[in-house]
């Protein structure tokens, strides 16, 4: 294959962001979009647009929409999935039965349910460390990428000649791929903010203000990168795209489901219902508990996460967590 040809571009997951990376790769790759709904992949293929979740962003005419899984994978030059983490280790086995072993991209954030291992140790265990991966992640809404809206993303890989690779393979005009070789550091930005967006949400709920937000928002970066760092991430990533930029984004975007979940939370409905009536998945929910329990293993100090995670628990309501967060001692910056 010439250089600069063409990739053929298999995105596993039709959810906002799986189809939004699709239409926005269509038009200078070979893409196919596989879904694990197909009754909701065949209503996209009618109507070229996957109206449910990006209203209003029609497929590009050369975007293939394929249902069946060993079909969909058989030619890719490139693996991206975009499943909830919760899919990915089922994906990956599936590509390590198969005979094509091409590179693996995952736009996923969180941890596993349960093990609380990242992306690359779970693919690491399906598809061997030499495998080669990376991780897609930074401040992005679907639809404002499916917009064609410009936004800037980090391609983090194992390799670090990978990454500038396939940063310059899949870079676009408007949606700009910066290459980094820290994967670690890429995946709890993206996974941790998550969690800050919810704390975010609850204090915006509760009306607590402008400064209350910016204070959450910089003390909720001490904490990601001090987790991050402790499970061997560098603390420059933490201040870039895949950091700062992702949690400012999620902390204060209208489009944020998991902000989202914090002002429900803050109103004081069940999580439960807010779950149900949110229709997306909220990746901050499930990773909550597992930043709590990693953070507890390595001895790092998270008490805004801790506090999301009573709150989701059921033992704090909203305010009383707010409150018991600000009635802490007074310590060096």
């Amino acid at each position: 294959m010439p250089h600069d040809a063409p990739l053929n571009i298999t995105v596993y997951g039709a959810g906002a962001w799986g189809t939004a990376l699709a239409i926005a790769y269509a038009p200078q790759h070979h893409v196919t979009l596989w879904g694990r709904d197909t009754p909701a992949l065949e209503r996209c293929a009618r109507e070229r647009c996957n109206q449910a979740l990006l209203p209003g962003a029609p497929f590009p005419e050369s975007l293939t929409l394929e249902a069946d899984l060993t079909a969909a994978s058989q030619h890719a030059d490139l693996h991206l999935v975009v499943t909830p983490v919760a899919g990915l280790r089922a994906l990956a086995e599936h590509l390590a039965s198969s005979a094509n072993p091409a590179p693996l991209l995952w736009a996923c954030k969180g941890f596993e349910a349960g093990s609380g291992k990242l992306a690359h140790e779970i693919v690491a265990e399906t598809l061997g460390a030499a495998h080669p991966c990376g991780a897609l992640s930074g401040p992005s809404f679907a639809a404002e990428v499916a917009a064609g809206l410009p936004a800037a993303i980090t391609l983090a890989a194992t390799r670090h000649s990978d990454a500038v690779e396939w940063a310059r393979r899949l870079h676009q005009p408007r949606l700009r791929l910066y290459a980094n070789d820290d994967v670690i550091g890429a995946e709890v930005g993206g996974a941790v903010k998550n969690v800050m967006a919810i704390a975010a949400g609850v204090a915006d709920g509760l009306g607590f203000g402008l400064n209350a937000r910016a204070a959450l928002i910089t003390r909720g970066l001490a904490e990601i990168a001090r987790l991050g760092i402790a499970l061997g991430g560098r603390q420059e990533t933490f201040m870039g795209l895949a950091g700062l930029g992702d949690l400012v984004l999620t902390c204060t975007g209208d489009l944020s489901r998991n902000r989202r979940v914090g002002l429900a939370l803050a109103g004081e409905q069940s999580l439960d219902d807010i779950l149900a009536e949110l229709g997306h998945v909220a990746e901050g929910v499930s990773t909550t508990r597992e930043t709590v329990a990693l953070a507890a293993r390595h001895q790092v100090d998270m008490p805004i996460s801790s506090a999301v995670n009573a709150v989701l628990d059921g033992r704090l309501g909203a305010r009383e967590a707010v409150e018991a967060l600000l009635a802490r001692d007074p310590r060096s910056e």
